[in-house]
């Protein structure tokens, strides 16, 4: 058998990095690499229903052993990385008996405990990092390490009694596209479970309500000798705009259940400017709030400059999946159960951010989130734990046995 461990660092180094500008799914076509690769390993464990669709997404079934009338649980993680930072050549370094020192990246960077204090919590233990030029990929090549190292465990120990137990492998999770061909009936599951979280223990069911906000600013170019009462710069006036958005509700100033509003991109000269945001908040009344908000400015500043136009485009991504997992809480709490049966400690807590069970619960399949190991997500500094992902599969495997037990 492969260890989980052996199939990370094999599925990192494939290059899986998604496309926000292209449209198409997957975004990508070097997400086929992996998805190709994993259907064949899927096929090589007896998983003989296992196939890539057009769309690059993989499914298999491991088929139910059991006389009794089981629900079929699913498993899914996604195969791209963020386009946050480079995902090509990634070269992982393992720290075997990490001492609670700093760790050397590369000659520019290093993984200090000073800056991520997380670190001191896994002294004694394997993590892999980065070489410091790229990011690591656990988000969430860990996840479909554990999701297919538990698959090859249950085909491999037939006496361990499980219904159908579904497996998925998306693409585009980081564009927020990761389930637009996503077929859930074709899947067959009654619920299922993203192994897309941090650190050990999470469990959530809760995610922000999401949604990109676009800020396009025309003004008027007249030579800066012959300006007065002419120019109209639409550079400041993009800046007065993100001035009048409230400061305490930027991502760095807020943790919890507390909202934001993130400027990601900008660009801008005197004819043109261009912002570009994230909108998040775990109330859909809060969330509703900061767009209108939003439109509010655009207004004012169109009154306030003549001739000048402040266009707003909004468009939502995905919604807090708690309103559609909680009518069936008893899945949470299975997983929960899981947990400490292998000696995890649950983390119940909101996910800052969202995943592929955001949408997939919207659509008939209810779907909360369950660690994957990794730290750091989306950059240099990424991190995970070896007995982290280790006790992810074995999450996985309880889950399946305590349904079977039904």
């Amino acid at each position: 058998m492969q260890s989980v461990t052996e199939r990370f660092l094999e599925y990192v180094k494939i290059y899986t990095t998604s496309d926000p500008e292209n449209t198409k799914t997957p975004s990508t076509q070097r997400q086929f690499d992996l998805a190709h690769l994993l259907c064949e390993q899927l096929q090589a464990m007896g998983i003989e229903n296992a196939n890539v669709d057009a769309h690059g997404y993989v499914m298999a079934k491991i088929l139910s052993n059991s006389k009794k009338d089981l629900p079929a649980v699913g498993f899914i993680a996604h195969m791209d990385t963020s386009p946050d930072c480079s995902g090509e050549n990634v070269r992982p370094q393992i720290i075997e008996n990490y001492d609670g020192s700093t760790i050397k990246l590369n000659d520019e960077y290093q993984l200090s405990p000073q800056d991520f204090p997380d670190l001191l919590k896994y002294v004694g233990q394997t993590l892999i990092t980065t070489d410091g030029t790229t990011l690591l990929g656990a988000d969430d090549k860990a996840g479909i390490a554990e999701i297919m190292a538990a698959a090859e465990f249950l085909m491999s120990h037939p006496e361990i009694e499980h219904g159908d137990v579904c497996i998925g492998f998306t693409p585009d999770e980081e564009i927020g596209r990761g389930v637009v061909k996503f077929d859930v009936e074709r899947f067959g599951a009654e619920f299922a479970y993203t192994m897309d979280g941090g650190k050990i223990g999470e469990l959530q069911y809760e995610n922000f309500n999401a949604g990109s906000l676009k800020v396009k600013v025309h003004g008027r170019l007249v030579h800066p000798g012959d300006a007065k009462d002419a120019m109209i710069n639409a550079s400041e006036i993009a800046m007065e705009f993100h001035s009048m958005l409230p400061t305490l509700e930027r991502p760095e100033y807020t943790e919890g259940y507390q909202g934001f509003y993130h400027l990601h991109t900008m660009s801008g000269e005197v004819e043109y400017a261009e912002l570009n945001y994230i909108i998040r908040d775990h109330s859909r009344e809060l969330f509703e709030d900061k767009k209108q908000r939003a439109e509010q400015i655009a207004e004012f500043l169109n009154k306030q400059h003549p001739g000048a136009k402040v266009i707003v485009e909004l468009s939502d991504s995905y919604y807090n999946m708690k309103e559609q997992v909680e009518p069936v809480f008893h899945i949470v709490e299975l997983a929960e159960q899981a947990m400490k049966s292998v000696g995890v400690t649950p983390l119940i807590e909101p996910i800052r951010g969202g995943t592929d069970g955001s949408n997939l619960s919207y659509m008939g399949l209810p779907c909360p989130n369950i660690f994957a190991g990794g730290h750091n997500f989306h950059g240099r500094f990424e991190f995970v734990p070896v007995a982290s992902m280790e006790k992810a599969v074995e999450v996985i495997v309880a889950i399946v046995q305590l349904v079977g037990q039904k």
